[in-house]
């Protein structure tokens, strides 16, 4: 049996340590982590050390101590991707045959141009999930779906990655990477300020902010559960669905309130989304007329 490839991380943030933990659970040796600070870099060892690796924990300054790898993943901060493939084209010696990947979701592997140049295989492997810890990061990366891209022979030891994780990729096309990741933001982080924009609704409510999000979190559990079985048209529930021009009159009065300022355009931005989505499930057309009127102060 073939040995499992090696990998060595650099950025050993939430997203760098969810990985080196995951690979770790399956088998796969970690034979250093890179960290812009020492300590960093050995705590995650540390707790990478306990799973039967023994990776080196290197600060981003020891890039030319990195040991071989079969894998090389960058999962720093995107400002930071450039930098960090300068200074691996400089280390790195032509000996080494390791393919490279980022995780950065909105930037190409166009980013790891000195690396390419060295002749070396890059490419960039996306996880869409939200990692708030390396723990609980780790167990959402299994299944999880990766987005996909740069040379051929890179794509495909990303995709084989991405099987060995019990995770499902898909590609995009280089200079679609930009418009993939704000579609992803929209979806995940965007949402989060949405529903913090409702917990100060309810606040102004008179509710406290840990019951606003009680009351709100089984709200949106729900709708994603909907969104799951059914497509935006179907699983629209509610005001706009139902086509209630009283009630979203009532709605902007409430949303009115100076330090609902924010509130008050978003609910109208996205609106006026909901009204086409409405109208697709069947929303009679005088009512949307109506509220889009509303939405948009005409009324």
């Amino acid at each position: 049996m073939r040995p499992k490839p090696s990998f060595a991380i650099i950025g050993a943030g939430r997203l760098g340590q969810a990985l080196a933990l995951a690979l770790s659970r399956r088998g796969y040796p970690i034979v250093a982590l890179v960290a812009r600070h020492r300590r960093t870099a050995e705590r995650a060892a540390a707790a990478i050390g306990k799973l039967g690796s023994k990776p080196r924990a290197l600060t981003s300054a020891q890039l030319a101590q990195l040991p071989a790898a079969d894998i090389i993943i960058v999962a720093t901060p995107d400002d930071a991707i450039e930098a960090t493939a300068q200074q691996l084209s400089r280390v790195l010696t032509n000996k080494t045959r390791a393919t490279i990947l980022h995780t950065s979701g909105a930037l190409s592997s166009e980013i790891l141009t000195p690396l390419t140049e060295k002749h070396f295989e890059t490419g960039s492997i996306h996880p869409l999930v939200s990692i708030s810890n390396s723990a609980a990061g780790a167990d959402a990366l299994r299944g999880a779906f990766y987005c996909l891209e740069g040379t051929r022979k890179a794509k495909a030891v990303a995709a084989s990655l991405v099987r060995a994780l019990g995770g499902t990729s898909f590609s995009v096309s280089s200079e679609n990477k930009a418009l993939y990741h704000a579609a992803a933001v929209m979806a995940s982080p965007h949402l989060v300020s949405l529903f913090d924009l409702a917990t100060e609704m309810l606040e102004a409510c008179g509710l406290s902010k840990q019951k606003s999000r009680e009351i709100l979190a089984p709200l949106l559990a729900s709708t994603v559960t909907n969104l799951k079985t059914a497509n935006a048209a179907r699983a629209l529930t509610g005001t706009f669905a139902r086509g209630d021009v009283a009630t979203v009159r009532r709605h902007l009065a409430a949303l009115s309130r100076k330090e609902l300022t924010a509130a008050h355009e978003v609910y109208k931005l996205l609106g006026l989304h909901s009204l086409k989505l409405a109208e697709q499930r069947g929303l009679d057309a005088r009512r949307s007329q109506q509220i889009g009127k509303l939405l948009l102060g005409k009324d």
